[in-house]
């Protein structure tokens, strides 16, 4: 059984990708890129159900759904980041 865990992955490192371009822009406050993420997300989520054939959704709603919670884990891997640097 194929999950497509590759698709995810990769709309988890652009949001990531776009969330740096926030924080280096200054122009968006850091309380939305959390926000910038997940609308990112969702819009490679339904983008990746056309477009990648082993994508794990087969409708918009579950695209748009995974596409969210992996933009979203792309902020939870930056403080990640962020606290193991710290300690």
């Amino acid at each position: 059984m194929e999950l497509g865990i590759a698709s995810v992955a990769a709309i988890t490192v652009i949001c990531y990708l776009a969330g740096m371009v926030c924080k280096a822009s200054e122009k968006v406050k850091d309380e939305f890129i959390p926000v910038v993420c997940g609308v990112a997300g969702g819009i490679l989520g339904v983008a990746g159900m056309y477009l990648m054939p082993d994508f794990p959704a087969s409708d918009v709603i579950n695209a748009v759904a995974i596409g969210i919670v992996s933009g979203l884990a792309a902020t939870g891997a930056n403080q990640v980041l962020k606290q193991v640097s710290k300690a």
